[in-house]
């Protein structure tokens, strides 16, 4: 028998953030959380109270989100084992998925051609066409999918080029596995990462991939060669979460030890500490809405989701102050997050009384209380 302790709309992050997917048309934020939730958010500053909507389908922890079809679509990947199509502006459940076996670690997406990629602990990478996926109805519900094997290990991290011609997997065999979606055929293996690859990102073309490790380090990686041009080691742990900026030249970065950097793929010692968060970093989303871009989203293992601003980075990185010795560290550029969308408390420990009926909770604001499971 399970029992769930929650108020009856949940308009909080109850715990860690996964996934963030923005929509700058539309002004809205996607968090997808450890509390199964995903939740829709306003970012537009002068509303007093962000929340939009609750996605509420999954019942266990959301991994991963992408934003699909002009962000008309949304998708969602699960460690219930099962991938799900929304309908993100009215946020209900069309379809769900249930090929993989496992749970459902990462998701990425080829925007030019509305395909998108599933993978987890089971080692399968699945393709899904997002379009076939929007028309399934209750009497048309079978799907076609194409799956990538050859994964000696679980899955952690997914990417795709926008032409969906390259998909590389990162996983904790330590080694980046390459595959053209279009034949399904195994491209190449790329060895260099000592620990578990968590985040992955491809330029437009696929001939260039980012890498993050829980080696420390960020790789970037020449498909044409076949090998690793460049090792970027600026965080002090784990490298979790990345974004780049359209033209691939600089890369931000955050992981386990809280910080988060901006550095310039070209000229590595070219690098600044934008900010330092309260938690380890799990996911970072980059408003694309101008370019430079102008504003981070950064989600970490505490329920707040918090929006860093860009906008002093590149005056910062021309005047030549930076971060090039470690023995000496500047500041952060950012001391405060431009915005933040508030989290709730989660539940750390829970005692069931003798009479099996009465149960004690403590959450993380420290707060006890006392609940009755028949009631």
């Amino acid at each position: 028998v399970s029992y769930v302790i929650r108020d009856e709309v949940e308009k909080y992050n109850r715990n860690g953030v996964n996934a963030l997917q923005l929509d700058p048309a539309l002004n809205r934020l996607f968090t997808a959380g450890r509390d199964s939730i995903i939740r829709i958010w306003s970012v537009n500053q002068h509303k007093q109270d962000p929340y939009i909507a609750s996605m509420e389908h999954h019942t266990d922890w959301v991994n991963d989100i992408v934003l699909c079809c002009n962000g008309k679509t949304l998708i969602s990947a699960s460690s219930d084992t099962t991938v799900k199509v929304w309908n993100a502006h009215k946020g209900f459940c069309m379809s769900t998925l249930r090929t993989h076996k496992d749970y459902v670690k990462a998701l990425a997406y080829a925007k030019d051609k509305e395909l998108v990629a599933s993978a987890g602990l089971d080692r399968q990478i699945f393709l899904w066409d997002v379009n076939t996926l929007t028309a399934l109805t209750a009497s048309n519900n079978t799907v076609t999918t194409s799956s990538l094997s050859g994964n000696k290990d679980s899955i952690y991290s997914l990417a795709m080029n926008q032409m969906g011609t390259v998909i590389v997997s990162g996983s904790t065999e330590k080694v980046l596995r390459v595959w053209d979606p279009r034949t399904c055929a195994k491209l190449m293996k790329l060895k260099g990462h000592t620990d578990n690859v968590k985040a992955l990102l491809l330029n437009r073309d696929g001939t260039q991939c980012l890498s993050g490790s829980s080696d420390g380090t960020i790789r970037l990686w020449s498909l044409g060669q076949q090998r690793c041009i460049a090792t970027y080691r600026v965080h002090d742990e784990g490298v979790w979460a990345l974004q780049v900026n359209e033209a691939f030249t600089h890369v931000y970065s955050g992981g386990r030890d809280r910080k988060i950097y901006c550095t310039d793929l070209r000229n590595p010692d070219i690098r600044v500490l934008i900010c330092e968060e309260k938690a380890p970093v799990l996911k970072m989303e980059l408003d694309r809405s101008a370019d430079p871009p102008p504003a981070l989203w950064v989600a970490t293992t505490k329920s707040s989701v918090n929006k860093w601003t860009l906008k002093g980075i590149h005056n910062f990185r021309s005047s030549g102050d930076y971060d090039n010795d470690c023995t000496n560290p500047i500041p952060p550029l950012c001391t405060q997050p431009d915005q933040v969308i508030k989290g709730g408390a989660s539940i750390i420990q829970c005692h069931i009384l003798n009479d099996k009926r009465h149960i004690l909770t403590k959450d993380t604001n420290n707060n006890v209380a006392y609940w009755d499971v028949l009631k």
